[in-house]
């Protein structure tokens, strides 16, 4: 296999170097967009490599303008030209490489390389410029109050917004690289003197552990690879776009995983509550966040049981006389409510799909499509009553109301799952589905998490947390699930420990 070869070193003969650059990477019009520039720097052939589409131009020019000044000033042979050039390099972020595996790499990551005849070593000069767009608020952690600034697609611009927020000295930010073929960088970040050591190693572990080609659908790849969930639906990570999110995980003791092209990073250790929470609270008074809160906490679980309890108790007749206005008003339904709720809810999937791939300007025509030719017109015509297309609707709403998008897309799993047990089996069957989905949680582990902390196992101040929004001068202590080396978030409690 290529990639366990040994690496080949550089040699002082830039005649070979460069024919085995051409071997590798082909330069020519079967490989465009790399760049080589034959130079004589102070009498010696000289090779700069380059990525046309991933380096900043206006700084490589620059650069080169200072090389041809250089070699006209010093026109001595009795000159250190590796030193001399080294020393001119008009940029920050120098570094040398011995190998021209190194070479390759560090080329197709957007820095440029001079090789230079008679050196056995080269420099690498950082001049990455990648593509992109500029930082803006994720379509799915929107705010009233609070930054309107986003990851974007660059590990570079990722990580520097979250180091904005977090000065300190011992914040961490280990580079690795994922992918025989894609090389993806991958940056773990964390408190130094708060995260569990235990936790960084095994993260770090699993990442030096993923032997595959590339990772082009980035962090969800990455997930797959560290926590192998299987078939299991429920996120065991949280996304996040948002950086301000990103930063206080980290300093509640948390590990934050950056992937190179993703617009999102992912949050280690997760439980089942970690994603039903959004930055709103926090930016609204106590009050007014616990009452924010309470209202996501009703819509999430309607989004779970309203549909399966109200067909529950329509076909057993269980609603008592004063509540019979709940149950379905027509009684001469030719479709069975169960098949009327199933076809309902692959309706709203469908369009929830047809809204993503629709154009901006059609947004608005499908949404008068769905609202009244499908659903007045298939109320007419008798394939729905009112009352499935009122609770769908409501889970639905629900569903919308759950921050997370992946716990979203599990509950909708669930709740179908539970239509089906209580439409073919009625009370035994909706029981029976609903204490196996609370054994199954509380028997899921996120590395060496449960996932339904603080509730099973009970944790009483981990409880009272999550069911009321804390005033952040009263939160002196951090979450005891991700075992943090400082237990105390004010300085002057972890002084008097």
């Amino acid at each position: 296999m290529e990639n366990q070869k040994s690496k080949k070193a550089i040699t002082k003969d830039i005649y070979e170097n460069a024919e085995v650059m051409q071997q590798v990477l082909d330069f020519g019009p079967h490989n465009f967009d790399v760049g080589l520039r034959e130079l004589q720097l102070l009498g010696r052939e000289s090779r700069i490599y380059y990525t046309n589409s991933l380096v900043d131009s206006s700084i490589l020019v620059i650069m080169m303008r200072e090389f041809m000044r250089l070699s006209n000033q010093n026109t001595s042979q009795d000159l250190d030209v590796y030193k001399i050039i080294k020393q001119h390099l008009v940029h920050q972020q120098v570094e040398e490489i011995t190998t021209i595996d190194d070479a390759v790499d560090k080329m197709l990551t957007g820095r440029i390389v001079v090789l230079i005849d008679g050196e056995t070593k080269g420099l690498c000069v950082d001049l990455r410029h990648y593509p992109g767009r500029q930082p803006q608020e994720p379509d799915v952690e929107k705010v009233v109050r609070g930054s309107k600034d986003g990851f974007t697609e660059n590990i570079i611009e990722n990580s520097g917004l979250i180091r904005r927020r977090i000065r300190d000295p011992r914040f961490r930010c280990d580079l690795l690289q994922v992918g025989v073929r894609s090389k993806t960088d991958v940056c773990l970040c964390y408190l130094k003197d708060v995260a569990n050591p235990g936790l960084i190693h095994t993260i770090k572990k699993e990442l030096k552990a993923i032997n595959v080609d590339g990772i082009p659908m980035a962090d969800n790849a990455i997930e797959e690879f560290i926590l192998k969930q299987g078939w299991n639906p429920f996120p065991l990570v949280r996304y996040t776009g948002r950086p301000d999110v990103a930063a206080s995980h980290l300093l509640e003791g948390h590990v934050v995983i950056i992937t190179d092209t993703s617009p999102s990073v992912m949050i280690l250790p997760t439980t089942f509550f970690h994603h039903i929470q959004h930055a709103e609270e926090y930016r609204q008074v106590t009050a007014s966040g616990a009452l924010l809160r309470w209202f996501r906490f009703i819509a999430i679980l309607a989004s779970i049981f309203l549909v399966p309890l109200w067909l529950l108790l329509v076909k057993d007749h269980l609603l008592p006389d004063f509540l019979n206005f709940i149950g379905p008003n027509v009684k001469d339904y030719h479709i069975p409510l169960l098949i009327q709720i199933l076809i309902a809810e692959v309706g709203i999937e469908t369009l929830r799909l047809a809204a993503i791939h629709t154009p901006t300007a059609l947004s608005t025509a499908l949404g008068l499509i769905a609202a009244v030719l499908v659903g007045q017109i298939a109320i007419e015509a008798g394939v729905f009553v009112n009352e499935v297309i009122l609770y769908t609707s409501v889970a639905a709403i629900g569903g919308f109301a759950t921050p997370s998008y992946e716990l979203q897309l599990a509950n909708k799993m669930v709740r179908i799952l539970l239509i089906l047990a209580a439409g073919l089996f009625h009370v035994p069957g909706f029981m029976l589905a609903s204490t196996l989905f609370i054994i199954y949680l509380s028997h899921v582990r996120n590395l060496n998490t449960p996932y339904l902390w603080p509730f099973i196992p009970f944790n009483a101040t981990g409880l009272y947390n999550i069911m009321i929004r804390r005033a952040l001068p009263t939160s002196v202590i951090r979450p005891s699930i991700v075992r943090p080396l400082d237990r105390f978030r004010q300085p002057e409690k972890s002084k008097a420990k």
